[in-house]
């Protein structure tokens, strides 16, 4: 196991090309399991998630080739193999494997997903999308078992917005017979990605990114090449980067669009930022002034910039509210910020920020993806060494992370973690 170390204070300077996104990487994938001939994917990320997934896929039956930032995939000889634990449990996204091989083989035996600890995050609307559609849904020895004779296409109202449950329905529906509405959609830019996805695949889908997505159900679907959206919030990361500690920051590859809410933050804080089609560039930040923010679905503020943003919180000046409506429970980055001298506190589904502190360099644990996050924004804010534990979250979401900050001046760096203390990061 390895830690990372973070000797704060150096300023950065340069440009960093954003990778495609994560979020979408993990429904593309699986998605491929629905056509009949070979899916290729340009831009995915090179991270856990997507080499477990490539992996899964080959477990049932797939030709995985992945090169770079390609892979392609032949699905032509997948079977409807049981996937009852595993790798599956290794990440949250393995929940699309159930959209996917109930559209294909109208069965699928999946284990109950893992990924990040955030709180109850129940698929119960996913599963209600998938017993609309006329499939049997049990809960067996820990896996979720789904049985079909045939899907046919309904009306189906998400009680919550949800990214997954969206994506999930789409999934199975495209090969329903007749027409699906699913009302009350989430709207976010990766839903649009993997309908571009399956219409290339020759899906017959309308409304992506919209409240209301109508889809008519195919027989089949073919094969197709795509090319993967920029990830958002790796780019949203680095934006708030470039103000914590930036002195000219330029972050390629970015569709600004999809940052409008963070941009907005940013500069009510007293961020200079420069938009260009593809690029954003940040200038030196002299005061940072404090301010609330409300996670919402988007396009509202993201969930998964909220930690990061938390920890930029702190240089600012003044006291400043952070609620998270989307996970409740998402403030297990505030232990580990308050052992690097922040001044922030939660109350029920809200973190009270006080500021400006100067962070201290400290050892400390990323307990989620994006509390990793935080912890190595905190980490170049502050003074003195930071140690980073529990990298395996980091890993999921953000391609070569030490190398991009590096090329940007950092002082970071990856270390083997000694027997003594990975028993104590196990223990703890």
């Amino acid at each position: 196991m390895e830690k990372l170390k973070i000797e704060g204070g150096h300023t950065l300077k340069g440009s960093v090309r954003i990778s495609g996104a994560k979020n979408s990487a993990v429904a593309l994938i699986p998605a491929a399991i629905l056509a009949d001939s070979t899916v290729t994917i340009e831009g995915l990320p090179d991270i856990s998630d997507v080499h477990i997934l490539c992996s899964l896929l080959e477990e049932i039956g797939g030709t995985v080739s992945l090169e770079n930032d390609k892979v392609t995939i032949d699905p032509s000889k997948m079977v409807s193999m049981p996937m009852p634990n595993g790798k599956v449990k290794m990440l949250r996204a393995s929940y699309y494997l159930m959209g996917a091989m109930l559209g294909r083989f109208k069965q699928a035996v999946i284990g109950l997903p893992g990924g990040c600890h955030l709180g109850p995050r129940p698929i119960d609307q996913h599963i209600k999308g998938f017993e609309a559609l006329g499939a049997k849904v049990t809960n067996e020895q820990g896996a979720i078992y789904l049985r079909a004779d045939e899907l046919v296409g309904a009306r189906i109202y998400l009680d919550v917005v949800s990214v997954g449950a969206t994506i999930n329905i789409m999934l199975a529906a495209v090969r329903a017979k007749g027409q699906t509405l699913i009302e009350n959609a989430a709207k976010e830019p990766e839903i649009i990605d993997v309908a571009t996805l399956l219409t290339s695949m020759g899906a017959k889908i309308k409304g992506a990114g919209t409240d209301v997505i109508r889809i008519e159900g195919v027989e089949s679907l073919h094969g197709c090449q795509h090319t993967i959206i920029p990830d958002r919030i790796e780019a949203g990361t680095y934006l708030i980067l470039a103000v914590a500690k930036g002195d000219g920051v330029l972050i390629d590859n970015v569709i600004p669009q999809h940052l409008e809410s963070l941009i907005a933050k940013l500069r009510e804080m007293g961020a200079s930022i420069k938009i260009n089609d593809d690029q954003i560039f940040v200038s030196k930040v002299r005061r940072l002034e404090m301010v609330d923010i409300k996670t919402l679905v988007y396009p509202g503020f993201p969930t998964d910039l909220q930690q990061p943003f938390t920890s930029l919180l702190t240089a600012a000046e003044g006291t400043g509210i952070v609620t998270d409506t989307i996970y409740g429970s998402r403030f297990k980055h505030i232990d580990e910020l308050r052992r690097m001298s922040a001044n922030v506190k939660v109350e029920g589904r809200s973190a009270i920020v006080s500021g400006p502190v100067q962070l201290q360099g400290a050892k400390v644990k990323a307990t989620d993806l994006r509390a990793g996050a935080s912890l190595v924004v905190a980490g170049l804010m502050a003074d003195g060494i930071t140690e980073i534990t529990g990298l395996e979250h980091i890993d999921r979401g953000y391609e070569n992370l030490v190398e991009k900050l590096m090329s940007l001046g950092a002082v970071i760096w990856r270390e083997q973690m000694t027997k003594e203390e990975i028993k104590n990061f196990q223990n703890s």
